[in-house]
């Protein structure tokens, strides 16, 4: 119970700013039990009188600091937990923060680095931009004899511990709300947190950023639209990554584009085509690609930055995106319902002709508008939401793919408003069928099957020795059977009903913290 605490107030504190933001008026009292409708009614007596309308959600996030951001931004991908309104609230929300200090980040560069910083800078400039997880500085290296600039991003002093503090707060509420609720067993309360606890881990580690734009270096090092910055290993670490600076306009000054003679239209299609080739060629993409991460350099290449959130696709997931936005093009919705059966999606107790109904039901009203009229990533929106009509189960590789290409489609419409997405989506999607379903792709399948079976056939003498072991111990159990010592059953049984105590008596404490808000409020 003591342990209990701390995680109480923390959560106390967190409902009691959402409820000032206003964020429960948005709740549909209705279908809820009285209890909760009672809770309700409380959190709006508290709501301040000036909370506005708009991304109320975001605002309370965004007091509540940087778990509570990282929190919105993977809840951002879940319109099955959050409700597609609230999740389009949640993609308004801004990772910004106020620096820390010029001394702090010496300090940090110093220790991380294990030297000098005039040792490993020429010079070392003040923070240029600052998020919830780490800012950025200006700074000067000497290389081949020459000063040579680079961006440096250092990690906020003592984030790891303030993260460890709020997410053992939020994992504690997830449990507890497991325990008591089946519906926040449905919606996988905990999984959401391992989820965020797992992202903000590796966020945490700067060099696993480093190894993610490292390696999409080298996936588009050919590319004529498209690049990266390149990363300085001598001066990266955990808490410290140094790369290229980039000497570019970004895409958030569309008046120093116009100036410069950028081509807009073009710069629209090279945004598409850039990402399609990320997710389908590469399954590796950049999943934070709004106007203040692209810049357009001296030879009008695309410049990206900022490689903390990185979407993956898998082979599979790439042929079934790849199928179905080639389905939609040909108008082929029988394909694109078995692409779902293929892919285990659907279950199979489904009738593909009712999927394939529904599939025609969102493509035909495309097909019916101008090319500049159609969005893609409103039709993956529409898709996602028909297919939760025959149990598909929510795959947040293909959400956050979806959220990130209506970023992507958004940056890219501002500069063509006329832009047709399907002509300029399908060159990358074809050519990847071609290659990789077409015979060159079998080709090179049937070899890496025929590899996968040699491995399998020279594993099978372990696996046969492991299987005789276990029935041998499985033949034990059952001929003596398996007896616990009374001891053991007492302990089982008094652990079980301390746990529902202390769940019990948490309910209890933030309900009365709650109640003594109000009473102070009043």
């Amino acid at each position: 119970m003591i342990s209990s605490i701390p995680h109480v107030l923390r959560l106390t504190r967190a409902a009691f700013v959402v409820a000032r933001e206003g964020t429960f008026a948005v709740v549909d009292p209705k279908p809820l039990p009285a209890p909760l409708r009672l809770l309700l009614r409380l959190a709006r007596i508290i709501e301040r009188r000036d909370a506005r309308s708009g991304p109320r959600l975001a605002r309370a996030l965004t007091r509540l600091g940087p778990t509570y951001v990282k929190l919105g931004q993977v809840l951002a991908t879940r319109p099955d937990v959050v409700g597609v309104a609230m999740a389009r609230d949640l993609e308004r929300l801004q990772d910004r923060l106020p620096p820390f200090s010029q001394k702090e980040a010496e300090a940090v560069v110093t220790a991380s680095l294990e030297r000098p910083l005039a040792q490993a800078f020429l010079h070392f400039g003040p923070a240029v931009a600052a998020a919830s997880i780490a800012q950025v500085h200006r700074a000067e290296v000497l290389r081949d004899g020459l000063p040579q600039e680079v961006a440096v991003k250092v990690l906020r002093p003592h984030i790891a511990e303030r993260f460890r503090r709020d997410l053992s707060a939020l994992m504690f509420a997830a449990r507890t709300a497991e325990s008591l609720s089946a519906e926040a067993r449905r919606l996988r309360s905990i999984e959401i947190v391992e989820t965020l606890s797992r992202s903000v881990a590796m966020e945490m580690d700067l060099r696993l950023e480093a190894a993610a734009l490292s390696e999409m270096a080298e996936n588009t090092r050919d590319d004529a639209d498209f690049r990266v910055p390149h990363v300085d290993w001598d001066r990266t670490s955990h808490h410290v990554l140094t790369m290229e600076w980039i000497e570019g306009i970004p895409l958030s000054d569309r008046a120093r584009l116009e100036v410069a003679g950028v081509d807009l239209p073009d710069l629209g299609r090279k945004i598409i085509q850039s990402f399609l080739q990320q997710a389908l060629r590469d399954g590796l993409f950049h999943a934070d690609m709004h106007p203040g991460n692209l810049f357009v350099d001296a030879s009008g290449r695309l410049v990206a930055v900022d490689f903390g959130i990185m979407g993956r696709l898998g082979l599979k997931e790439r042929r079934f995106l790849a199928e179905i936005l080639l389905g939609f093009i040909t108008r082929d919705y029988r394909r694109v319902a078995e692409v779902h059966f293929e892919a285990g999606y659907v279950p199979a107790h489904h009738s593909i002709e009712n999927f394939a109904q529904a599939i025609r039901a969102i493509g035909e009203p495309i097909h019916n508008r101008r090319a500049d009229e159609i969005s893609m990533a409103r039709l993956l929106t529409l898709l996602l939401e028909v297919t939760a009509l025959f149990d598909m189960r929510t795959r947040p590789e293909l959400i956050l793919l979806q959220k990130t290409m209506v970023v992507v489609e958004g940056v890219a419409r501002s500069y063509d408003p006329r832009l047709d997405m399907w002509k300029t989506a399908e060159p990358v999607v074809r050519a990847w069928i071609e290659r990789n379903l077409g015979p060159v792709g079998r080709i090179e399948g049937a070899v890496a099957g025929a590899g996968q079976l040699g491995r399998v056939a020279a594993g099978l003498p372990a696996i046969a020795a492991r299987t005789v072991s276990t029935l041998e111990q499985l033949d034990a159990i059952t001929r003596n059977g398996l007896v616990l010592a009374p001891e053991t059953v007492q302990a089982i049984g008094r652990a079980e009903a301390r746990q529902n105590r202390w769940q019990t008596l948490a309910l209890w404490v933030i309900a009365v913290a709650f109640l003594a808000i109000l009473w102070k409020l009043s």
